[in-house]
């Protein structure tokens, strides 16, 4: 009887191992199980697409709250991101020639950007949509959704500002209620510290990455208006 178990349990293991290792890439990224939304297609294994633009849609609803697009979820290690060539796709980026998996532990919330902003130099962004990592339990890649801005995580990126909003899902989240960087640390302690290790450290040890700690949601909400206005604004 513990021959057969024992035997039952190899084979087990054997599966599992065999499953894993043909499911990932570089044993970090699971591409063939991550979901994406329900309103894009799959348009080849780097590539999913919908049919609106999502860089048309506005920044803040008016119920008050920001727009966020998906692009990583929580706890996975694919890079991809909206594409600055076709805004209907979100797509997984190339580094090297290779699909690029970030080589450490997976995204601590869903990490994206929201839709209709573009922050210039001068006012300490790079021209792209705002980053926005989205704390709460893993989302489609390409869902689009209300997102309260709690905060801004300061960053510099071998010297340069590179600052991500802070969120948080709106409904059906523990996470929903949290309306400030202080409210989180009170109710959760240990979020905000994980959020600015990992950002810190993701590209490991000469990644370039300096964490200036937070600042406030009043500080992110005049970061995120401003970014929408210049995307406004014309060229």
């Amino acid at each position: 009887m513990h021959n057969k178990l024992l035997l039952a349990g190899v084979i087990s293991l054997s599966m599992l191992t065999t499953t894993a290792f043909a499911e990932s890439l570089g044993n970090l990224a699971f591409s063939e199980t991550t979901p994406y939304s329900s309103a894009m297609t799959l348009k080849d294994d780097f590539t999913i697409v919908g049919d609106d633009d999502l860089m048309a849609m506005d920044a803040i609803n008016s119920n008050g709250f920001a727009n966020a697009i998906i692009e990583i979820p929580t706890g996975t290690s694919a890079k991809w991101e909206v594409s600055k060539e076709d805004p209907n796709a979100v797509y997984w980026e190339y580094k090297d020639g290779e699909p690029r998996v970030v080589n450490y532990l997976g995204y601590p919330g869903n990490y994206g950007a929201i839709p209709g902003t573009a922050l210039p130099k001068e006012l300490g962004g790079d021209g792209d949509p705002l980053d926005v990592i989205v704390l709460g339990q893993a989302l489609p890649r390409g869902e689009v959704v209300d997102v309260r801005v709690i905060g801004v995580l300061k960053m510099l990126d071998d010297g340069e500002q590179d600052d991500k909003l802070v969120a948080v899902l709106t409904q059906d989240s523990p996470f929903a209620h949290i309306e400030s960087m202080q409210q989180l640390d009170s109710e959760f302690p240990g979020v905000s510290q994980i959020v600015d290790i990992w950002f810190a450290n993701y590209k490991g040890p000469d990644g370039g990455m300096e964490g200036l700690g937070f600042e406030d949601a009043e500080s992110a909400l005049t970061v995120l208006e401003a970014a929408a206005e210049n995307f406004s604004a014309p060229q």
